[in-house]
């Protein structure tokens, strides 16, 4: 016994200097990995018993399924949609694209924010995040001193802290969707729909913000923001490790590796966790196929730790690049595994009666270090360049949304719920402003003009309004204003501030009026860094370049 515990306490020193040296030998962020690292006791694999329904169908005719599958930091370069793709396209991504070819592709389909937490608040709650005060994307105190406190050293803006926002700060477990908000689960809960949650959440972390809170009847959840895909050990993982990016550091030192069924006790997985939601989300299918039900299957592929099966590495000899081809071996497998959740619908005889919704929370993330993943756009995941907000959007739902149709008119991720909604034949709430729209109308061409004229995204000090064809991005650091035409430049190439001056003060007003409307953020942001729009992480910063300073 003695010998046992000596092992492991040597085993808990060895991981925890590793993970002090990982962030610079900050004490204070040592602390947070031992904590980290003391709270990975996790439950072995266990079994998941999910609700069945009825032997037999509840009626004749029933209002459709709605499945919403959402990936994670996934770039509209990234799929062979729109005749890119990863790795110069060599990596097909047909079973996503389908979803496209056999409904509607919106093509300037916008996220929620730049940022997943806010876009998933906004596509739950069909309403701006910022219009109830969640601005920012929860983060612990101690992870923001850590991640702001490294930076490369030819990186020329160094990320900031701000210390002096600490007193208003809430403990991050509750950093979370006010539980005053509808959600769409809550909604269609009350109208008699099965409800479940996979994957990720990111919308609070005490058990009063989970989404077995938040209408969801049965959820199977990632603990955090973020989840590993398999042990950094395991035989059957090949990891790219990006030695520039504070963030993945981060990741790879807590290795996070859970799971938890509604408010149990944390467990492993038992295989790589696009693999075992693909899997779980199947027997839903099945568990559910007589009544209707709302599947939320929220992938974390293929948002960093950049971790690919051996198989679907392996398959992907041709690519050079270790980090491209681990993260094209992500991709594959999220492909593959939205193809097998589109077979079960059709295996379970509900095919033709589910409305299949798929979208990115945000843009490709630039600290991957991988160039073009937003191509042709310029920008990234934290920006409100097209490049971080401007995302795959396709639904499909077979005889009621015409195949191969595309809506050219902007739309945003709060359309979802009033959407899904009205295919249930529910009404959002109308206690409240929803800022999204029913698109079905605009889809089948029997509603006039575009679902929204303007739209917003606001983060701190950055905020940005696309109103017809006119985008317009006001950043404080740097002060700068970015002013586009999207109808003749829609890669943001051409900024006219200085030529368009009374188009720029409208658009400034029209920001002005509308951040009275929104709530003041319910937390602070305590730290900000610098994206450089035109390059990665991975290149050095360079005095020419544009920038924005991103705050979380």
């Amino acid at each position: 016994m003695l010998k046992r515990i000596a092992w492991a306490l040597l085993a808990f020193l060895l991981v925890a200097t590793l993970a002090f040296y990982a962030v610079g030998g900050r004490p204070g962020v040592l602390l947070l990995f031992v904590k980290y690292v003391m709270h990975q006791q996790y439950a072995p694999t266990q079994e998941v018993r999910w609700q069945a329904g009825p032997d037999q169908p509840v009626a004749t005719r029933r209002p459709p399924n709605v499945v919403l599958i959402v990936a994670d930091d996934l770039g509209i370069n990234d799929i062979t949609h729109y005749g890119g793709g990863i790795a110069g396209g060599k990596v097909p991504t047909p079973h996503i694209d389908s979803i496209a070819q056999q409904g509607v592709d919106f093509r300037n389909g916008y996220s929620g924010n730049a940022t997943c937490a806010p876009s998933r608040a906004a596509m739950m709650t069909g309403r701006y995040a910022t219009r109830f005060g969640f601005e920012f994307t929860p983060t612990p105190k101690q992870f923001m001193k850590a991640v702001t406190g490294m930076s490369a050293a030819d990186q020329l803006h160094k990320p900031l802290y701000h210390p002096e926002r600490e007193s208003e700060l809430i403990p991050y477990e509750d950093m979370g969707l006010p539980t005053s908000e509808i959600t769409l689960a809550k909604l269609l809960q009350g109208a008699n729909y099965h409800t479940v949650h996979l994957g990720k959440w990111h919308l609070g972390d005490n058990p009063q913000f989970r989404s077995y809170n938040h209408g969801f009847t049965e959820s199977l959840s990632h603990l955090h923001g973020a989840s590993m895909f398999l042990p950094t050990k395991d035989p059957n993982v090949v990891n790219a490790m990006q030695d520039f990016d504070p963030i993945d550091k981060f990741l790879w030192a807590a290795e996070p590796w859970a799971v938890r069924f509604k408010d149990g006790a944390p467990f492993q997985p038992p295989k790589y966790m696009t693999d075992y939601l693909t899997d779980e989300a199947v027997k839903v299918v099945e568990a559910n196929k007589n009544r209707p039900f709302f599947l939320y299957l929220a992938y974390n592929a293929p948002h960093t730790p950049l971790q690919a099966t051996r198989e679907d590495y392996d398959a992907l000899s041709f690519i050079p690049d270790h980090t491209m081809r681990v993260y094209a071996a992500m991709i594959r497998s999220l492909d593959r595994n939205i193809g097998r959740v589109l077979r079960s619908l059709k295996d379970q005889g509900v095919d033709d009666n589910t409305l299949v919704i798929f979208t990115s929370d945000n843009g490709g993330a630039h600290y991957i270090g991988l160039e073009g993943l937003n191509s042709p756009y310029r920008g990234w995941k934290a920006t409100f360049f097209e490049g971080g907000i401007h995302v795959p959007f396709f639904m499909r739902w077979p005889g009621q949304i015409p195949k191969d149709t595309q809506v050219t008119a902007p739309v945003s991720h709060f359309d979802i719920f009033a959407t899904a909604a009205a295919a249930a034949g529910q009404k959002p709430p109308t206690d409240r402003s929803i800022d999204g729209v029913n698109l079905l109308p605009f889809i089948k061409g029997e509603a006039p003009g575009r679902p929204h004229d303007v739209l917003f995204w606001r983060t701190d000090q950055y905020v940005t309004v696309r109103a017809g064809d006119w985008k317009l991005q006001v950043s404080q650091m740097p002060k700068k204003n970015w002013l586009f035409n999207l109808a003749n430049d829609p890669t943001e190439k051409i900024n006219l501030a200085d030529k368009e001056p009374e188009r720029l003060a409208a658009l400034q007003a029209q920001l002005a009026e509308w951040s009275k409307s929104q709530r003041k953020p319910l937390w602070p942001s305590l730290g900000a860094a610098a994206i450089a729009i035109d390059h990665s992480l991975k290149q050095p910063s360079k005095a020419t370049d544009e920038y924005i300073y991103y705050s979380n």
